[in-house]
């Protein structure tokens, strides 16, 4: 490359702005739904420690029910299911990537609230999660059983008071944390633990001596989520068109299964 020095100091500065400009790769942003088509792939955002949602197999690799309905969403939009660059997130982040426009969407474990719609484009629910009850205790099979026992609950959680509406005869004993619970059950303290389905799922999976009590005690639908804007709304309608096709055909419940994750009611 020859040298810039023989130029006015302003166009030495423009010329080499220009050349950062080239030889630096473009930040790719949120996009509308033909100019993902153009680009040739969807970026998703997932997550990564979140079993059996968002999690690395024993290879290292990503896998699990989102991770796979973000590969399905690619294959119907592009007609790739590898046509998809995942970006992952933590719980705290799943939103800023969206509202920032880093990625077209992300598939994260969120629930839909009026709060979060106002800011948000939501998709239509590809899983009703919900609160479920896992325990160590063979002995245990029945909600009616936990009258009188304790249950360990995350601090602040909104699980608190749907288990006070719906085992009102229980205990509560806070937590700061799943494995803080696991660690009172551990100690005698409790009999069990009561949660998100989509999280305790990926918990008794990894600890088979836990399973789930076969009652979900709320439900909450989990969404996709999208930049807001009408720039967007294509892109919304057709992945609220696809995930429509999917639960009509019955995919979404049999990924939902295969993951391991509870089915409510409809």
């Amino acid at each position: 490359m020859r040298k810039l020095t023989h130029l006015p100091k302003p166009l030495v500065l423009l010329a080499t702005a220009a050349i950062a400009l080239v030889l630096t790769p473009s930040f790719v942003r949120a996009a509308d739904l033909p100019t993902i088509k153009q680009r040739g792939r969807l970026i998703v955002a997932v997550k990564d420690q979140l079993r059996p949602l968002g999690f690395r197999n024993a290879a290292g690799e990503l896998t699990g029910f989102e991770v796979e309905l973000a590969r399905r969403l690619a294959q119907e939009l592009i007609g790739d299911p590898n046509a998809v660059e995942f970006r992952t997130v933590s719980n705290r982040d799943r939103f800023q990537v969206v509202l920032d426009k880093s990625v077209d969407l992300a598939i994260a474990q969120v629930t839909l609230t009026p709060s979060r719609l106002r800011i948000l484009g939501f998709s239509l629910p590809y899983y009703k999660d919900g609160v479920v009850i896992a325990t160590a205790d063979p002995a245990l099979r029945t909600m009616a059983q936990l009258a009188g026992q304790t249950i360990a609950v995350l601090d602040g959680s909104s699980t608190v008071e749907i288990l006070r509406r719906q085992v009102p005869g229980a205990k509560l004993i806070g937590v700061k944390s799943y494995q803080a619970a696991q660690t009172a059950i551990a100690q005698g303290q409790a009999i069990a633990v009561a949660g998100d389905a989509s999280v305790l799922a990926g918990w008794v999976q990894e600890l088979p001596n836990y399973r789930l009590l076969p009652a979900i005690l709320s439900t909450e639908p989990l969404c996709i989520i999208l930049p807001k804007g009408s720039q967007y709304r294509e892109l919304q309608q057709r992945v609220d068109q696809i995930v429509a096709r999917l639960r009509n055909s019955g995919w979404l419940e049999q990924q939902a299964q295969q993951w391991g994750l509870p089915i409510g009611p409809r």
